[in-house]
């Protein structure tokens, strides 16, 4: 089944948490974080309140892949993902609007 999947990178404003998560649709799932929509979360918990990194995929078991090799991956990994597209730390979905 094709779609439209997105795996992404959430933080706080401290950028000092991450999130690894994936969906099908990234603003949705992002307003939900801000929000804090499931409020015993632990993006609720953390404040995880913006998207600093994300990928697109067309195929869901290749973004659920991803997802699985991001998450498995050290905070440096992480790091250097997130500086290469947004040396700024900004939240990407206000950026493109």
């Amino acid at each position: 089944m094709d779609n439209n999947y997105y795996i992404y990178i959430a933080t706080n404003k401290l950028n000092s948490v991450f999130y690894t998560g994936v969906t099908n649709n990234l603003l949705n799932r992002a307003n939900q974080h801000k929000e804090k929509i499931h409020k015993n979360s632990f993006t609720a918990k953390y404040n995880i309140d913006k998207i600093v990194y994300y990928e697109y995929y067309s195929n869901i078991n290749d973004a659920l892949e991803r997802e699985k090799q991001i998450k498995a991956s050290n905070r440096e990994n992480k790091l250097k993902l997130i500086r290469n597209i947004n040396p700024d730390w900004k939240d990407l979905l206000i950026e493109s609007e």
